[in-house]
């Protein structure tokens, strides 16, 4: 029977690429010339900090840039507010990965409304359908691409 699954999730080998490339520039770029400003990324965030906010500001769209340029999907990201903290500013912008459980049941409930010939369960943090014929996949495929569930998701596994 074939099927597939419904994820979220990033590649971290090119985040972290992404994120280094974006140091390299941040310390090349003469406004940020002797000053602290660095991007790190731990777990799930990544961490701005600089000597102001308009520092921050500035590393935002870099970083921004950079992912995109690797193929990561910005709509992961999940923006912190800038603290400031005496003469340092910092951001925690988190990323998001794996479908939480009000999410997937959004997609199964979309896919069971549609009367599509598909079968959908949650398993964890995925999605995984089954259906008789290709076909049906592919229709439940270009259904769950127009809708929006909030979150950039991929479709893999698929099996036949």
């Amino acid at each position: 029977m074939p099927s597939f699954d419904v994820v979220s999730e990033i590649d971290e080998h090119e985040l972290a690429n992404a994120v280094d490339q974006a140091n390299r520039e941040i310390g090349a770029r003469f406004d940020f010339k002797g000053s602290d400003a660095k991007i790190e990324i731990s777990d799930a965030a990544m961490t701005l900090s600089a000597d102001s906010d308009f520092q921050i500001q500035q590393m935002q769209p870099i970083i921004l840039q950079k992912m995109t340029k690797r193929g990561i999907d910005i709509a992961c990201l999940e923006h912190g507010e800038i603290q400031l903290r005496g003469q340092q500013a910092r951001q925690v912008i988190q990323v998001r990965q794996g479908i939480d459980k009000e999410t997937a049941s959004k997609i199964v409930k979309l896919i069971k409304g549609s009367k599509i010939k598909v079968q959908a369960s949650i398993q964890g943090e995925q999605v995984r359908i089954n259906g008789k014929k290709r076909d049906d996949l592919q229709e439940a495929i270009a259904l769950l691409k127009k809708s929006d569930a909030g979150i950039p998701l991929q479709y893999n596994n698929f099996r036949d």
